[in-house]
């Protein structure tokens, strides 16, 4: 194992034990290089003439770039043609770490890393797969889960997923998720909760967050380590009293000396900036510090030194630049205000008892998304491919479910959608 990663690996034991047992055979082994091309470009930072770096200049020491490129964008070229650190920008990764405290109040004064800067949530996901994910693990999940999750877990690292069932009658099924979690052997567990949940829309309400809390907190009063992966994706896109306002970080985060809470998010959903690329993994634990975050900050980063190199520089800047602006809160009120009026739309059109003898909504109530479920004999596949050739409309299939997308359709589009469905299953239920 390279000296480096021994190093941190020292740093991690000497503070947590149980952070060590954690980290995957990958995760022990990788580490963020202070020697080499990095360090020595580093040193010869200030030189006169810098021959260092793999980046091309003007005589005049300004980044190299084509005006055809740089004529469309009004950033200084140094936020935009320069490579951003693996870890990412200082700047984004400190207001961000302001931000989580800002929209989490509860976090209070428990110490927090330093986000480090993914290319977005799928890649965020991933590098803690890379971290914690060895093949003899299991990674926990609810029944209704993103598909990309098999991907990266199951097929990049290979760990099995394991689901459970989330929903029983109106609410989260609380027993399905703590047998999970108790099965097998007392040791290494690392669970995945995603809120608003994708495909679901689902976010537990404030009791059945505590809920959650207070099972985990258990099972690690047992002995058990347990990495909790926090999708927080859709963070912020809640439209009920009632329910969790906070992401679960803000109680994981300095729960239990065996809880590990990992924040995978960023401003893809929140900012409505799906096609910008950047994400952010935080980390937290009860009796945290700035050296173990440190140590965990650096696998994190070399990691993705050794998979991107690092996440574009451009996307960073230009949120850097929106986060300052004096219209930023207004603007992205005013667009919360267009998705939550689709929601409504869409709670208030399901209250046609009609639609009842071919379809039911799961329980949603935040997010991006929900969920129909087909009456007994109607098949979602036969019925996706009929809204498309028919009646004109798309949605996502799985078995006996649709996923409807709600914040892809206009308002006034809503009602026709269900209508469509309505005919389809009952064109089907005849057949």
């Amino acid at each position: 194992m390279n000296p480096q990663a021994e190093e941190l690996n020292l740093i991690i034991r000497e503070k947590s034990s149980a952070v060590f047992e954690m980290l995957s055979q990958r995760g022990k082994a990788i580490y963020f290089p202070k020697k080499g091309i990095l360090a020595q470009s580093a040193e010869a930072g200030k030189a006169g003439i810098n021959a260092t770096i793999g980046m091309a200049v003007e005589d005049n020491g300004s980044p190299m770039r084509l005006e055809s490129i740089a004529s469309r964008v009004d950033l200084k070229p140094e936020k935009i043609f320069l490579y951003a650190p693996s870890f990412g920008r200082p700047e984004i990764r400190a207001e961000w770490k302001k931000m989580i405290y800002k929209k989490n109040p509860s976090i209070g004064n428990a110490e927090i890393s330093l986000p480090i800067v993914t290319n977005a949530l799928t890649h965020g996901i991933s590098m803690a797969g890379y971290m914690f994910c060895d093949p003899a693990d299991q990674v926990i999940v609810p029944d209704l889960f993103w598909e990309n999750y098999t991907l990266t877990f199951t097929n990049a690292y290979g760990s099995p997923l394991k689901p459970y069932k989330l929903f029983k009658n109106d609410g989260l099924d609380l027993a399905a998720f703590e047998t999970a979690l108790e099965e097998g052997v007392t040791g290494k567990k690392i669970v995945l909760l995603n809120f608003p949940n994708n495909p679901a829309g689902y976010t537990p309400t404030q009791t059945e967050q505590k809920s959650l809390v207070r099972i985990l907190k258990a099972s690690a009063e047992k002995g058990n380590k347990i990495v909790v992966l926090i999708d927080d994706a859709y963070f912020g896109l809640c439209y009920e009293d009632g329910i969790a306002r906070e992401s679960i970080f803000s109680s994981l985060c300095s729960a239990h000396e065996n809880i590990l809470a990992v924040k995978l998010d960023g401003p893809t959903k929140e900012d409505y900036v799906w096609g910008f690329r950047v994400g952010f993994i935080t980390y937290g634990i009860k009796g945290g510090d700035a050296a173990i975050y440190g140590a965990l900050e650096s696998k994190t980063a070399g990691a993705i030194r050794g998979n991107i190199s690092n996440a574009a520089n451009i996307s960073q800047s230009l949120l850097l630049e929106a986060y300052s602006h004096p219209e930023y809160e207004t603007q992205k009120t005013a667009k919360y205000e267009i998705m939550k009026s689709r929601y409504c739309e869409v709670k208030q059109v399901l209250k046609n008892e009609t639609y009842e003898s071919y379809f039911k909504a799961l329980p949603f109530n935040s997010g991006y998304f929900m969920c129909i479920e087909l009456a007994e004999g109607l098949d979602g596949e036969k019925i996706r491919k009929l809204l498309i050739e028919k009646y004109s409309i798309g949605v996502i299939a799985f078995d006996n479910l649709l996923r409807i997308a709600f914040s892809g359709v206009a308002k006034s589009n809503i009602k026709p959608l269900f209508e469509g469905i309505y005919e389809a299953c009952k064109e089907m239920s005849t057949k």
